[in-house]
């Protein structure tokens, strides 16, 4: 299958992720893979795979960093398929992105998620769709707070095959991640730009236990045990970072 689709994958310290994700794309005949300076099998594992063009540059943002991976890396492809290295493609989606190009009428696509916990699937999650398949010359890149979002002008399709997320790498990772993400999301709030509902509710402390409760029960509840529990500590444990950071905040201004 030759579809005029370029992915692009973000990596640093990707090891226990990025066989799976290389691995669903090989219908590609070209993946950008961009590095942050990994120090484990990284490398050697994106290497291994003949379709991949590894390129390494030094972590800033992640705005600066999916623009240089999209519009500094040499990309000729109609479509840019923005991956994380804890996504996989399916060959359904595959097939959907196909005849969606055929159309001809669309900007971009807006893609659901389907998150698994060590391998084991989840009825749902907390993680909103997202434009991830979209025109190179044409996507809009902005960084609010922790991470990147993707927009573009013009048709949009929205796929009913799932892209894959599934995160296998170490909570004392997953920990540190969280730290960073906290940190940057605060800095967003407490500048009181781009504020939304659930940033509100936040300010109060209340987001944890809401967050948690909510991801239990997209994940499936006690149908799913283990992995939908620990889909809920999760989406708890990084709103109760993010509290304490907020909650710090007004402690110190004398709130």
């Amino acid at each position: 299958m030759s579809l005029p689709v370029t992915p692009v994958i973000l990596t640093y310290n990707e090891e226990p992720n990025l066989r799976r994700a290389l691995e669903s794309l090989f219908w590609a005949q070209r993946v950008i893979v961009l590095d942050s300076g990994s120090t484990d099998a990284t490398e050697a594992i994106a290497k291994s795979f003949s379709n991949v063009d590894w390129h390494i540059r030094p972590f800033d943002s992640h705005r600066a960093q999916w623009t240089h991976g999209i519009c500094a890396t040499g990309i000729t492809s109609e479509f840019v398929l923005g991956l994380d290295a804890d996504m996989s493609v399916p060959r359904q989606f595959v097939e959907e992105m196909s005849l969606s190009i055929k159309e001809q009428k669309y900007q971009g696509g807006i893609t659901p998620f389907e998150f698994r916990i060590l391998g084991r699937t989840l009825a749902g999650s907390i993680y909103p769709a997202q434009l991830r398949l979209f025109k190179p010359d044409m996507v809009r890149i902005r960084q609010a707070g922790h991470t990147q979002e993707f927009s573009t002008s013009g048709p949009i399709y929205r796929f009913k095959t799932p892209l894959i997320h599934d995160d296998r790498k170490s909570l004392e990772r997953w920990v540190l991640s969280q730290l960073s993400y906290s940190s940057l999301e605060a800095n967003r709030i407490n500048a009181g730009s781009a504020m939304r509902w659930r940033d509100w509710v936040r300010t109060l402390g209340l987001m944890p236990v809401i967050a948690g409760v909510l991801a239990y029960l997209r994940a499936g509840g006690p149908l799913k045990g283990a992995a939908a529990v620990r889909y809920a500590y999760e989406r708890a444990g990084y709103e109760c970072l993010l509290a304490i950071r907020l909650m710090s905040s007004r402690l110190q201004k004398g709130d």
